[in-house]
C-alpha cells in the first residue's frame, strides 16, 4: 500500500468517525437525587422536591402504605412495583416525590428517575441501563395511560417482567393514574370490537404487573379543610374567615382536593404578601 492509499483510507476513517453518533456520556448519578426524562439517554438532573410529605391530608392511609412499600426497597427488601391510582387532584404524584424525598434523607443511594408517558416503550432500555449500578432508583411515570393502544402496554409489560433476565432488583417502578386498569375512555369508541377487547385484556394484564395498588378517593370536605389548614400554620398565613373561603374556592373550581386546596393556599399567600417555598 502506497503513501496516497494510506492518506485516503485515513480521511474515509475521520469522515465516519465525524458521521458516526457521539458516544453518550456516563450519567451522573451524584450531581442530584432527582431525575428528568431519560429517552434520549441524557440524564437531567432536576432539584429536591419541596413539599415535605406531612403536609399531604387526608391519605395517611396511602402514605404509610407506599412508604412502607418504598423503605423495603431502599434497605434492598423485596418490594412491589406501585400503582398510584384514583380521582385527579387527590396528591398521587405528590405523595411519590414527597415519599421519595423522605427515604432518600435515610438512604443515600436511593434516586429517582421521571419519565414521560410517552417514552413508556424506552422502559426495556432505561431499565437495562440502570440495571447493575450500585444506586436504586425509583422510575416514575405520571400520568400513565395507553392512548397508544396495546405496543406500549406490551412495552411496559416485558420491563416489569424483565425478560430473561428479570427485572433489575434495583429499580422500583410507580406509576400514577385516574384509571386502575390504565385504559383511555375513549379507547373502546375508536377501535373495532375485536381489536379493543384485545387491548383491552393486554392493559389489565399490565396492571395485574404492579404488586401493589394504592387507591385515592374523592376528597371530603373534612379532609379538604384540614389540608388548607394545615398549609396555613404551616405557612404563617392567617385569615379570619379561612374556611368560608377556601370552601368558596372550591365551589367555584367544581372540585375538592389536595391540588385545589394548594391552589388557594397559594393565592391567600400571594394576596398576603408572603412568598411560598415552591
Amino acid at each position: 500500500m502506497d503513501d496516497d492509499d494510506r492518506i485516503s483510507l485515513r480521511r474515509i476513517a475521520e469522515a465516519l468517525e465525524r458521521l458516526s453518533p457521539s458516544r453518550v456520556k456516563a450519567p451522573d448519578f451524584g450531581a442530584a437525587r432527582l431525575f428528568h426524562d431519560p429517552a434520549n439517554g441524557v440524564f437531567v438532573p432536576a432539584p429536591d422536591f419541596g413539599l415535605a410529605i406531612d403536609l399531604l391530608v387526608g391519605v395517611e392511609r396511602q402514605k404509610l402504605r407506599f412508604l412502607e412499600n418504598l423503605t423495603r426497597f431502599a434497605s434492598g427488601l423485596p418490594a412491589n412495583h406501585v400503582l398510584l391510582w384514583g380521582v385527579r387532584g387527590t396528591g398521587k404524584s405528590s405523595l411519590a416525590k414527597a415519599a421519595f424525598m423522605s427515604a432518600a434523607g435515610e438512604h443515600a443511594r436511593l434516586r429517582l428517575v421521571e419519565i414521560d408517558r410517552d417514552d413508556v416503550a424506552h422502559l426495556p432500555v432505561l431499565f437495562d441501563e440502570l440495571r447493575g449500578r450500585h444506586e436504586r432508583f425509583v422510575v416514575l411515570c405520571d400520568d400513565l395511560s395507553f392512548e397508544e393502544g396495546a405496543a406500549a402496554a406490551k412495552a411496559l409489560k416485558s420491563a416489569l417482567e424483565g425478560g430473561v433476565s428479570g427485572p433489575p432488583s434495583n429499580v422500583l417502578f410507580v406509576a400514577t393514574s385516574n384509571r386502575r386498569h390504565l385504559m383511555p375512555r375513549d379507547h373502546v369508541e375508536t377501535r373495532g370490537a375485536i381489536a379493543a377487547a384485545e387491548d383491552a385484556e393486554e392493559e389489565v394484564s399490565v396492571s395485574d404487573r404492579f404488586g401493589l395498588w394504592i387507591g385515592f378517593p374523592p376528597m371530603d370536605q373534612d379532609a379538604f379543610l384540614a389540608a388548607v389548614r394545615a398549609y396555613a400554620v404551616k405557612f404563617d398565613l392567617v385569615a379570619p374567615d379561612l374556611d368560608r373561603r377556601a370552601l368558596q374556592w372550591a365551589q367555584l373550581r367544581g372540585a375538592r382536593s389536595g391540588r385545589v386546596a394548594w391552589q388557594f393556599v397559594r393565592d391567600l399567600a400571594g394576596e398576603l404578601g408572603k412568598p411560598l417555598p415552591f
